[in-house]
């Protein structure tokens, strides 16, 4: 029987929870309760936005939310023996959406205000609403798709220590000095104004939050990675950093493709996740752990059939030639099938939301071949409620006018 050892209220902002989550990281942030390695235990977790996004046919709150406010994580929680240099060995035994909020959202975020991987080409604000069916979700936005969720937390890791706390905030201060008015900005840099540090309170709390990372990015210690591979059954190995290990959790997707595209960018929900936690002792230097390892799930939904696209590292703008650049090739590969699925009807809001929320496989295919990588992206044909395979006939529209929510 699991014990919930973290419970959310999605009637109330989590500001005004009982039990605090933290959208920060550093080292002194509390543990919420420290247990025993093998206690099986059950978290329940805000969506990635705290609830700024509704299920409703506007994109305003898309448009409108506040990204400095994110991630609610879930957390920390210590475990007894774990000390710095250890692995912590997560199995995550089950996953699954709160009974009152069966639904989820992906939005692509205007481009002032996080943007996308694919920005530059889908600048505005736009939403589309997930129902969920048992292990199957359907959108009313995006007619013609239904697939079974690999439903996973985005981020999870564990707490910094003051070492590595400072070296990420040199680097990625470092990195937004190369170009401090791009938009969307080169990195997220520590802010205090919206920071919520758990159970921390008073000038020791302004204090961190002062220097505490963002959540957006992952980092030597896990956080917002971004795997959809991390679902049920899976088992993950996290450095640990600090006394306790102070590991926390969040941003639970129901489906998610390679990449995470659109990066509000799976099917965002609320949820629980059930762990159990082991330790290997002096498993960082065993091992030769720097980043996270992992296992992945040995149930994931089960596709034979794919059609898959390539792209090359030359940009679609310039046409300029860029050296072994992956980025590119990948964003070609997601272009290319993009503009494959608008033959079918779907509008490309439409189809880069099903490359960001069905479970597509993207690869990195060669980066041997100077100048050029080709990456692939890789798409279930069974998704689909009709053939999406070229034959002679050529595309047949398959897709009722059905719009995406768009701003007001």
């Amino acid at each position: 029987m699991s014990n919930t050892v973290f419970k959310v209220d999605l009637n109330k902002a989590p500001e005004e929870a009982a039990q605090k989550p933290h959208n920060r990281w550093h080292p002194d942030i509390p543990m919420v309760e420290t247990f025993k390695p093998g206690e099986v235990l059950r978290v329940e977790c805000y969506d990635w936005t705290g609830g700024q996004i509704g299920n409703n046919d506007s994109a305003n709150d898309i448009r409108d939310v506040d990204l400095t406010r994110v991630h609610y994580l879930s957390g920390p929680f210590g475990f007894e023996g774990a000390e710095p240099g250890d692995l912590l060995v997560v199995d995550i035994l089950d996953i699954g959406a709160l009974p009152a909020s069966k639904w989820g959202f992906n939005g692509l975020f205007a481009k002032e205000n996080g943007g996308g991987f694919l920005t530059e080409h889908y600048p505005k604000a736009t939403k589309s609403i997930w129902d969920f069916e048992g292990i199957y979700t359907t959108s009313r936005h995006i007619p013609g798709v239904r697939y079974p969720g690999l439903i996973h937390p985005g981020l999870i890791g564990c707490l910094p220590d003051a070492k590595l706390l400072a070296e990420a905030n040199r680097r990625e201060a470092a990195l937004i000095a190369t170009d401090p008015d791009r938009v969307p900005p080169l990195a997220a840099p520590p802010f205090a104004g919206t920071a919520l540090m758990g159970e921390m309170k008073g000038p020791a709390a302004q204090t961190a939050a002062a220097e505490a990372w963002r959540t957006v990015p992952p980092r030597e210690h896990g956080g917002n990675c971004d795997i959809k591979n991390l679902s049920r059954g899976s088992k993950v190995y996290f450095p640990v950093y600090v006394k306790g290990g102070g590991l926390s959790m969040g941003d639970i997707h129901f489906s998610q493709g390679d990449g995470e595209i659109t990066f509000c960018g799976a099917i965002e929900m609320a949820g629980w996740i059930e762990i159990k936690v082991e330790i290997i002792k002096g498993g960082m230097a065993k091992y030769g752990v720097i980043n996270p390892i992992f296992r992945p799930s040995p149930i994931d939904p089960h596709f034979d059939d794919y059609l898959i696209f390539e792209g090359i590292s030359v940009d679609e703008h310039t046409g300029e030639q860029y050296y072994l650049d992956a980025h590119v090739a990948y964003r070609r590969a997601c272009l290319n099938a993009i503009e494959y699925l608008k033959k079918f009807g779907y509008s490309g809001e439409q189809a880069y939301m099903i490359l960001g929320t069905a479970p597509v496989e993207g690869r990195i295919a060669g980066i041997v071949d100077i100048p050029n990588v080709c990456a692939t992206l890789a798409i279930p044909t069974a998704i689909f409620d009709f053939d999406i395979r070229p034959n002679a006939d050529g595309p047949k529209r398959s897709v009722p006018e059905v719009s995406v929510a768009k701003t007001s």
